[in-house]
């Protein structure tokens, strides 16, 4: 089974529409925090480069935002199996 991450904050569209992306296709995920569940400087050291939230990580791989997942999806026919449609 494939493993996906949110790391999330309070109030943030984005990272709403992502969690409610995977619900509505039915894949599992773990959602984190920002101040409850991770600091800022824990996403850095995972994820140097992110400047936005949410960031999504497949298997341990940040593949970015919601743009990011949402074009993740749609290249890889991604069904949170591991496998792909």
């Amino acid at each position: 089974m494939t493993n996906v991450v949110i790391y999330s904050k309070p109030h943030c569209p984005y990272c709403d529409k992502a969690k409610a992306l995977l619900e509505r296709m039915n894949i599992e995920f773990e959602a984190k925090m920002l101040d409850k569940d991770f600091t800022r400087e824990d996403l850095m050291e995972v994820a140097p480069r992110a400047r936005t939230f949410p960031q999504v990580f497949i298997n341990g791989t940040n593949i970015g935002g919601y743009d990011q997942l949402t074009t993740y999806i749609e290249t890889t026919n991604f069904n949170g199996t591991g496998f792909t449609l």
